[in-house]
């Protein structure tokens, strides 16, 4: 297994996730702004099956997806400087839905999700916000998110106050963007007990069988998302 992950996160969460797969270390400069720079969900998208990136996005990465034969489609927009250009990547996919705000989202990504059904919301840093987890379930940290999946009836969502999540330059993170979801595994880069909503995470998640590994002993960080890629 291949992970992909921000450069930047603490180095017992890398030695740690180690452990499950090769690590690809994601680094940009002069792209966009520092603190989401070396965001892997800025710059890649995952889909069922392809990842669809930035065509800026850093040559190495691009170089060791046809090195390893990994499934890619370069999308149309550049990753830009400033929001909204800096979120045309970061969307939900799951197996059903397409979740974005699509007044931003690449269209190759529209264009692999034209069979899927298609929710667009108001936050652009979709991915940064909410984590798919199993049995259409999602955990969010933007509360319009949540008010517009909790109305279609067959969506199991909760809401997580991101205020304590930490983002290097901003005032906090988001908690879509301290995780990663591999088969049954829910990775957290930090430990729940730093959240006040922490056990109600563990009793929610742990509800559709997922088994939670939290990967350091340290406030939730935002490392922008850990990419799993399966081979």
């Amino acid at each position: 297994m291949y992970i992909i992950i921000d450069y930047r996160i603490p180095n017992e969460a890398k030695a740690n996730l180690a452990e499950y797969g090769q690590l690809i270390e994601f680094k940009t400069e002069g792209i966009t702004y520092e603190a989401i720079s070396s965001h892997p969900d800025i710059f890649c998208c995952q889909t069922s099956d392809n990842i669809i990136v930035s065509p800026n996005t850093p040559a190495y990465i691009i170089d060791f997806f046809q090195t390893k034969k990994i499934d890619y489609t370069i999308g149309k927009k550049e990753v830009g400087n400033k929001y909204p250009q800096s979120s045309h990547y970061n969307a939900v996919v799951t197996d059903r839905f397409l979740i974005h705000n699509l007044k931003h989202t690449d269209e190759k990504i529209v264009e692999s999700c034209s069979f899927k059904t298609i929710l667009s919301v108001n936050q652009g840093y979709t991915r940064c916000n909410l984590i798919s987890l199993e049995k259409n379930s999602f955990i969010t940290s933007d509360k319009g998110i949540y008010n517009q999946l909790q109305t279609q009836h067959d969506i199991k969502i909760k809401y997580v106050n991101p205020d304590k999540v930490l983002l290097p330059d901003l005032n906090n993170g988001f908690f879509g963007g301290c995780c990663g979801i591999s088969r049954d595994k829910l990775f957290i880069i930090g430990n729940l007990e730093y959240l006040a909503d922490g056990l109600s995470i563990k009793e929610f998640a742990t509800s559709f069988e997922l088994k939670i590994i939290e990967l350091y002993n340290g406030p939730l960080y935002d490392g922008g998302s850990i990419l799993f890629i399966d081979v």
